[in-house]
């Protein structure tokens, strides 16, 4: 195989005549969008919308809400094709996007175009892979979802940087319905790339997307701590930089842009390291460290000084992000303990799903606790929440990995 990151061998990881070229500028045009849009989003809520805590817990329950009912949406329409349900996504997206960039600010509404345009969101997620192992050339697997991979997170590191610069330049201006407007023009030239994709992969009544066993209710387990751990940071972290320490859009837009590029060189390094020790030692000491990450989070207010304690959290947050990655282990001792690779799959997939349902309370609650306990509360809980991951992953019985 040729060295370069897999986003520059595109060519070399699909078919000629699959209409690859399409596909991945759907994805990067999708991705800028999405950049802008998560650029700006908490700062929008914050400043625009008059979201408090509890607001903003509530606001991430709906995000969320489309992860849970993807399992039903996935079953009722089990006859469309991977391409079909691709564009169907495209079209919520853009209704969801300009949903944003028209109607009044008011929560409710915004809650609403929110939910809208994370339900297209998740539509897609899963067809992206689909279509990325459909195009492929034999062999090519792997690359071709690095290359689907890479082109949106290539798309997404762009728009945070474009928020970045001109929420620096013209911060008076504050020009979030522009930028709305924008990202909405955007989607929409995604929607259009999406809709002349042509072809329709196969599709199997029979085909599990879920799958429940006894064998693995401690990976079960092992996803429901790990998505209640990292929903505190994912919706609270941006929101405590922004109400506490009063960080405008482009700060918070560079601080995604940094943690994007960190994860990008660490993602490999994680993963060598969980080959080399194992993810079992892996998926105890993650929560370990994170312990002490949320220690400075909740308290770091209380330690130093406001801006020495500003920048405490920042690299905070940026560390959790790469510990994040760790959470890849768990497919490993998925692996280990399935009979098949469709077996694999398809409990994955349910892992995916448990970890959605515990996210949305914790959104919820997650702003409560906040709201009326205070944030040094909230944090100690997540910092528990990794203490038991910890505990429970230390149960875990290894063996010896298999060739596969």
């Amino acid at each position: 195989m040729k060295k370069g990151h897999s986003f520059f061998q595109a060519k070399n990881a699909f078919q000629e005549d699959s209409g690859f070229r399409t596909f991945l500028l759907s994805i990067l045009i999708a991705g800028l969008a999405y950049g802008l849009y998560k650029g700006m989003l908490d700062n929008f809520l914050a400043e625009v919308v008059g979201m408090g805590e509890m607001g903003r817990g509530v606001t991430e329950f709906f995000r969320e809400l489309p992860g849970i009912l993807l399992i039903f949406i996935l079953a009722a329409f089990y006859m469309l094709s991977a391409e079909t349900l691709y564009k169907a996504g495209a079209v919520i997206m853009l209704v969801g996007m300009g949903m944003h960039a028209v109607l009044p600010p008011t929560k409710v509404l915004a809650t609403l175009a929110i939910c809208v345009y994370s339900l297209g969101e998740h539509i897609q997620i899963g067809m992206k892979s689909t279509l990325a192992l459909k195009y492929a050339r034999p062999g090519c697997g792997g690359l071709a979802l690095g290359a689907q991979s890479a082109a949106n997170q290539v798309g997404t590191l762009a728009g945070y940087l474009v928020i970045v610069f001109v929420f620096t330049v013209f911060a008076a201006q504050s020009p979030y319905t522009l930028f709305f407007g924008i990202a909405t023009v955007l989607v929409g030239v995604s929607m259009i790339c999406a809709l002349r994709i042509r072809g329709k992969s196969e599709t199997d009544s029979n085909k599990r997307r879920f799958y429940f066993h006894r064998k693995y209710y401690k990976y079960y387990m092992l996803e429901m701590f790990y998505g209640a751990r990292k929903q505190v940071f994912f919706t609270f972290g941006p929101y405590v930089l922004i109400l506490f320490y009063g960080a405008n859009a482009a700060t918070i837009s560079l601080l995604f842009a940094v943690s994007a590029i960190a994860c990008f060189f660490a993602s490999p390094v994680v993963g060598r390291i969980i080959d080399r020790l194992g993810y079992k030692i892996v998926m105890i000491s993650d929560t370990l460290i994170l312990v002490i990450v949320c220690f400075f989070y909740g308290f770091a207010h209380h330690l130093f000084p406001r801006d020495v304690a500003f920048v405490v959290c920042c690299i905070n947050y940026v560390l959790d992000s790469v510990i994040s990655l760790a959470s890849m282990a768990s497919n490993l001792y998925v692996q280990d303990l399935s009979d098949n690779e469709a077996e694999v799959k398809a409990t994955i997939s349910t892992g995916v799903s448990i970890n959605h349902l515990i996210t949305i309370f914790i959104a919820l609650f997650g702003g409560w606790i906040w709201k009326t306990l205070g944030i040094e509360l909230l944090f100690i809980i997540s910092a528990i929440l990794g203490l038991c991951n910890s505990a429970y992953a230390a149960t875990i019985k290894t063996k010896a990995r298999k060739n596969t």
